[in-house]
């Protein structure tokens, strides 16, 4: 794990739980809409995070007051040596944390996402995975061994293309695309909504990272247990880290899947997103191609699967630095 930057330090002290897994009073940590409008300020300003760290401190606290209560910060900020003990169990675990202050820190959630990019991600494994190609496939958990069968083969055609499969470690589809690109000899994202930790620590996962195939990333603290809300939210990260995304199955109007899935069509429209197009039908695929979606061309060669791309790719996708000046997109 890289040395922490100090403007890393104080974004982690200030929206952070800084938690090991041990039983600990929550703190009042601030929300993401919170910090982003912490970060606006400071920006205005010309201070950045790391000047809340520094000796005179004390003005910048009462120049803030109005968007985050003095005591509250000075509390927050309080937290060095928790944080030191926590940082230094990451570090044992090959846990990372980049910022939004770091240039580490993934170029295209920050060009997408915007001032919804998640201040903090930790991660186990290459970071340098979260900048390549890749198709998203994303599905619900629930489903039969044909669909396990159809997914588990488009990992492994992904892999033979080199191309990259990204999704959320959840039981199911999410899994079965990301053993079968692995077991393929593919590279892996998995965007975990909790318990990052214990999922890095496991050995066939471990043994994965090491040999590069495999990076694991999270919004949230990596001792973090389930939250519906989390499950929900890090859709946006999924589909912000992929080229093109295939719905395999989803329910209708409900579920983490359909979620997803609607709000890329209908509101950000970062990347095509693909349904299923063979096999038996569902109304879940049938209403998300009513609202847009593609039919999943099914390729079946890995130059084939590799043509896919050639659509998806475009000037919005490459990788280029966006600057907006702030810390919502680019705090330098």
């Amino acid at each position: 794990m890289q040395k922490l930057s100090v403007n890393t330090k104080a974004i982690l002290l200030l929206t952070a739980p800084l938690s090991t897994g041990r039983a600990s009073s929550e703190p009042d940590m601030l929300t993401p809409g919170e910090y982003n409008r912490l970060a606006r300020h400071l920006h205005a300003m010309q201070c950045e995070p790391a000047d809340l760290l520094s000796q005179e401190s004390g003005n910048l606290y009462r120049a803030c007051q109005d968007v985050v209560d003095e005591k509250r910060m000075q509390s927050l900020l309080g937290r060095g040596f928790l944080l030191s003990q926590v940082v230094e169990h990451w570090q044992a675990r090959a846990i990372w944390v980049v910022s939004r202050a770091d240039a580490a820190y993934p170029r295209r959630i920050k060009a997408r996402l915007r001032d919804s990019a998640p201040a903090v991600l930790y991660g186990c494994g290459d970071i340098n995975l979260l900048e390549t190609v890749g198709l998203a496939v994303v599905g619900s958990q629930h489903v039969d061994n044909e669909l396990i069968d159809y997914t588990i083969a488009t990992g492994q055609l992904a892999a033979r293309a080199g191309r990259t499969i990204i999704s959320g470690g959840a039981k199911g589809i999410d899994q079965a695309a990301m053993r079968g690109a692995l077991e393929a000899g593919g590279k892996v994202i998995g965007v975990l909504a909790d318990h990052l930790e214990k999922t890095a620590m496991n050995r066939e996962h471990r043994n994965l990272i090491i040999d590069g195939q495999l990076v694991l990333i999270s919004p949230y603290d990596p001792s973090a247990g389930f939250n519906v809300g989390h499950a929900m939210q890090r859709n946006k990260l999924i589909y912000a880290l992929c080229d093109a995304s295939l719905v395999v199955s989803s329910d209708i109007n409900k579920g983490g899947t359909w979620a997803g899935a609607t709000e890329q069509l209908d509101k950000l429209k970062l990347v095509p997103v693909y349904v299923r197009s063979t096999g038996v039908p569902s109304r879940g695929i049938e209403a998300l191609l009513s609202k847009g979606a593609l039919p999943w061309p099914e390729p079946h060669s890995a130059d084939a699967f590799d043509a896919v791309f050639y659509y998806s790719l475009s000037p919005i996708h490459e990788k280029k630095e966006i600057s907006i000046g702030l810390f919502l997109a680019d705090e330098e």
